[in-house]
């Protein structure tokens, strides 16, 4: 008997050489800067691109999911980057080397009106992606009624996976928390905080407790980031009132590291032992520091940044605990992980050009660490996009600006000025409304393809890792019937799978004259087989639900 098998061994197999293919991206041609004069020197392609594009996009399921999010990282501040640290002509060898690119908008609601609001913040825009719901600024993974909902990590880790939530920032900021908490306000970082700006969330209230607290509930296997401050409070209710969230960490069994001398010893992260790394009181410190922006900077002499001498050697970059998060939950379920430069939109904020820069030249390095384990697996999907656009734009050198603005000395040599022009000196500028890019790699990407919205991120991902809402229930009604009931040798017979929605995969075993088995990844609960038996005689079909365990039955005749 042959089984075509989309989804089982074979399908797999074949998926892995089709991510493969795409290892390479697209075609590339290398330019120096002294041929950007030439006819056709300043070109990026080399060649017709349809080969490659065709290449790059990838059906099916992945088993991990690497998502990356540039705080504040519009395409004005990429290109900011870009040229400094790689020159006009350049490319980043991680950021710029996703094949598949859209844009996707990114407005909030207003929480009174749920009328837009153009202009969004951190946790509206990371609880779209996260939930699939858009919400009002300040808000985390809550809708507009303040009711929580379901975000990407809490359905991967429900349908067992593994996962993991890394950032530069504090590990309670807007964007690590959207995956990991459910608060009306993300300010609420502690217990202490939120016994007096949220106290419907408190713990002595009744509530799911602060941002902190709730992280320990959710307990992703690997957790990196600053926001060691915020362990020094104590609990107010529950089975650790009075203890500091520390003790309470350490008690739940949370393996807790502060510097990259203790991330490099960790071998092993999980349920029993969760991965718990907090390398700052605060945000962790940038890479870069330079000029400050002044009202007339675009007419000073240009500048270089320099390495930033407060940010200790002992603090893990960027790469290296991505590369620590991927080796930490490598395993044969799968795994959904979330990263964040957070400080390219804090630097921004404080119009601070090299900071920007010095994170998003970091942010390059990590999804590097990535693109390189999803093209060596064939397995794995990578997501690299913003949440907000910011107010850095890159004006005439030497042009008058009511803003302030830096000129910088670029990779090319030539000088860049960098402009700031929504707050006054002094005060924090602020982010824009502009849509973002979004592009991926590996199996699913292709859905990032065209103008989308930030929600459509969150079914993407969702929908790449086969995610089920009841992983424990979902698959109660799941049947199988076999098509015709009674065939002829050699015709073809259909098995079709429906309901098993509490299943991401199913075996199919077909017992009789002649025997198969095949693993078949679902879609909707929904999936088909087709064999030709060639002998004669009852065939008896069982369908089992990979994570439920649950089974359905259907017999057929070959006569």
């Amino acid at each position: 008997m042959h089984a075509r098998l989309s989804g089982g061994r074979l399908g797999i197999g074949a998926l892995a050489i089709a991510a493969l293919a795409t290892s390479a991206g697209l075609a590339h041609a290398a330019t120096a800067p002294s041929d950007l004069s030439a006819h056709g020197g300043a070109t990026r392609l080399d060649g017709d691109q349809s080969a490659a594009v065709r290449r790059a996009v990838v059906g099916g399921h992945a088993k991990n999911v690497i998502l990356f999010i540039g705080d504040g990282m519009g395409d004005s501040e990429i290109t900011v980057a870009r040229n400094y640290a790689e020159g006009a002509a350049g490319e980043f060898a991680g950021i710029d080397a996703l094949p598949l690119t859209g844009q996707y908008t990114t407005y909030s609601l207003t929480k009174d009106t749920g009328l837009p609001d153009y202009v969004p913040d951190s946790a509206a825009t990371g609880s779209a992606w996260s939930t699939g719901t858009k919400t009002y600024d300040n808000a985390i993974s809550v809708n507009l009624a303040g009711e929580p909902q379901q975000t990407l990590l809490e359905l991967a880790k429900a349908n067992g996976l593994k996962t993991g939530d890394v950032t530069t920032a504090e590990i309670q900021d807007a964007t690590p928390a959207v995956q990991i908490a459910h608060i009306s306000l993300r300010s609420c970082y502690g217990p202490d905080q939120t016994s007096t700006t949220c106290p419907e969330a408190a713990l002595e209230n009744g509530g799911l407790g602060s941002i902190t607290e709730q992280l320990l509930d959710t307990r992703p296997d690997v957790t990196l980031g600053g926001g060691s401050a915020t362990f020094a409070q104590r609990a107010k209710a529950g089975d650790w009132q009075g203890q500091t969230l520390t003790e309470q960490a350490l008690d739940r069994g949370y393996r807790m590291v502060s510097d990259e001398s203790g991330l490099e010893q960790v071998t092993r992260a999980d349920q029993d032992a969760p991965l718990l790394g907090l390398f700052a009181s605060g945000n962790l410190p940038v890479r870069y520091v330079g000029p400050a922006a002044t009202v007339g900077g675009a007419k000073l002499a240009a500048q270089k940044c320099t390495d930033n001498p407060d940010r200790p050697a002992t603090q893990p970059t960027l790469a290296e605990m991505t590369e620590k998060a991927i080796d930490l939950l490598d395993n044969p379920d799968g795994f959904f992980l979330q990263v964040e430069g957070a400080s390219i939109d804090k630097q921004d904020h404080a119009a601070n050009a090299c900071g920007q820069i010095g994170e998003t030249v970091d942010l390059d390095e990590a999804v590097q660490v990535a693109m390189a384990y999803a093209k060596e697996h064939g397995d794995t999907t990578v997501f690299v996009t913003a949440d907000h656009a910011h107010s850095s734009q890159i004006i005439e050198v030497g042009s008058t600006s009511p803003g302030l603005s830096v000129t910088l000395t670029t990779a090319d040599g030539a000088p860049m000025a960098v402009n700031y022009g929504t707050a006054p000196q002094g005060g924090s500028q602020q982010h824009t409304g502009s849509q973002l890019r979004v592009a991926g790699f590996g199996p699913g990407a292709a859905n990032t393809v065209g103008l989308t919205d930030q929600t459509d991120l969150y079914f993407t991902i969702r929908n790449a890792l086969n995610l089920v809402d009841d992983p424990a229930n979902g698959s109660d009604d799941g049947t199988v019937r076999v098509t015709p009931a009674s065939a002829k040798p050699g015709a073809r017979v259909t098995i079709s799978v429906r309901g098993f929605d509490g299943d991401r995969a199913v075996a199919i075993d077909v017992r009789g004259p002649e025997s198969d088995f095949a693993d078949r990844e679902l879609s909707g609960g929904v999936t088909q087989a087709v064999i030709t038996p060639r002998k004669k005689g009852t065939y008896a079909v069982t369908v089992t639900g990979r994570t439920t365990g649950h089974t359905a039955k259907d017999t057929f005749r070959v006569r």
